[in-house]
């Protein structure tokens, strides 16, 4: 390894003092000079300024700056990541916190719920923040035309009014995770336009970056917001919707980008061998899952539902399709690193014998089942569906996938 490369690495922390000074000597370094180069760098504080480019691997032509039309990750990360705010969002251990909100206060046993505002808050265009652009944002996605995915969510609020620089929430019953809803990525708060509704179209929101150009399943480019109330590295981000995982590896090989999501696990040693890339894994909240229409016959029978999660081998679907990098859920979409993730530990393993019995008690000798796949879910959908058709074969399990 050459010493600009563990010079890198030191300044990421992803290198040891002892193998540092290992290199820099080989280098040409004294033992003394080493280990002060590597203090220096292990101590160095990150500088603002460049330009952030970030290939996703979701993004539609469709997509648009009206937040109750978010469906992915693209625009969580465009509309709220990086333009926007809540008023409240998420510390590193998962625990809500205030955002735009100062402070959040709870009474008549967590039915009322009262945010101060965040003083000197101010939108993209100068406007200082108001309680009526939260009463807005937030009415923005509860009229009876709204199709936003979280309107049955905010259906719980039974009056939300201004009072001051004070929002103040009155639910139909107390709700003490109500804080945690509001952190929704797709509850940016946004200026109220002068016919007294939320502007979505501008972009103008409050985050830390101002939009200087989207284009739908393209991309979206920002500079830096001068005036946001937190921390803003880079000078400049684009955001690229690139929905193939071979040119989204091969944009951050060549350079063209600085960060991707979604490594296709098949050819991360590829990556792995690119000294100037880092590549770093960690447990998230993403989830795959055979969903069973539990209102329709056969999964209608709990019987049969068992039966079908003894049936499949989840450790084979890690090895071949993840490339063993995940764990095995419990047959619920809450990875077991959320907070409140309900029984994480999987309850079902392997067992044909167990899964043919369990059809027998629901009066079925075998079963014919068809499962629809596409790789559009994810990476590999299509493989894990045919190795759960294996798998399920040995319970007397018919299934036909339909790609």
């Amino acid at each position: 390894m050459e010493i600009n490369t563990a010079e890198r690495l030191v300044k990421k922390g992803r290198m040891s003092r002892r193998d540092f000074i290992q290199i820099a000597i080989a280098a040409g370094l004294s033992a003394g000079a080493a280990n002060l180069t590597f203090t220096s760098y292990a101590r160095a504080e990150p500088k603002k300024g460049g330009r952030l480019r970030v290939g996703l691997a979701h993004g539609s032509s469709t997509d648009s700056l009206d937040p109750a039309t978010y469906l992915d990750y693209y625009m969580g990360t465009v509309g709220w990541g990086a333009l926007g705010n809540g008023l409240t969002s998420f510390d590193e251990t998962g625990n809500v916190k205030p955002d735009l909100a100062e402070s959040l206060e709870p009474s008549n046993k967590a039915a009322r719920w009262a945010f101060k505002l965040r003083k000197g808050t101010e939108f993209h265009n100068g406007k200082s923040v108001a309680a009526e652009d939260i009463v807005a944002s937030i009415r923005h996605h509860m009229g009876d035309g709204s199709k936003s995915p979280v309107k049955a969510l905010l259906a719980q609020i039974s009056e939300l009014k201004a009072d001051g620089d004070t929002v103040v929430f009155t639910l139909a019953a107390g709700n003490a995770d109500f804080p945690y809803l509001l952190s929704d990525y797709h509850l940016p708060i946004m200026p109220m336009g002068e016919n007294g509704q939320a502007d979505w179209a501008s972009g103008i929101r409050t985050g830390a970056y101002v939009l200087n150009k989207f284009v739908p399943g393209v991309n979206a480019s920002m500079t830096r917001n001068p005036n946001y109330h937190g921390t803003a590295w880079f000078d400049e981000v684009e955001v690229l919707s690139i929905l193939d995982p071979v040119a989204r590896q091969n944009a951050l090989a060549t350079g063209e980008i600085d960060y991707m999501d979604r490594v296709d696990v098949k050819t991360l040693r590829f990556l792995e061998r690119n000294e100037e890339l880092e590549i770093d894994q960690v447990s998230g909240y993403g989830h795959y899952t055979f969903p069973m229409n539990v209102t329709a016959a056969p999964f209608n029978n709990s019987d049969v539902r068992k039966a079908l999660k003894y049936a499949v081998d989840r450790q084979e679907i890690i090895n071949k399709i993840l490339g063993g990098v995940g764990d095995a859920g419990n047959d619920n979409p809450i990875a077991r690193n959320i907070k409140y993730a309900i029984d994480p530990m999987p309850a079902h393993t392997y067992d044909p014998e167990k899964a043919k019995s369990l059809l027998a008690k629901a009066g079925f000798s075998n079963l014919k089942l068809e499962l629809s796949a596409s790789d559009a879910a994810f990476t590999g959908a299509v493989d894990a569906a045919l190795l759960f058709k294996n798998s399920a074969e040995k319970a007397g399990i018919e299934i036909n996938v339909i790609r």
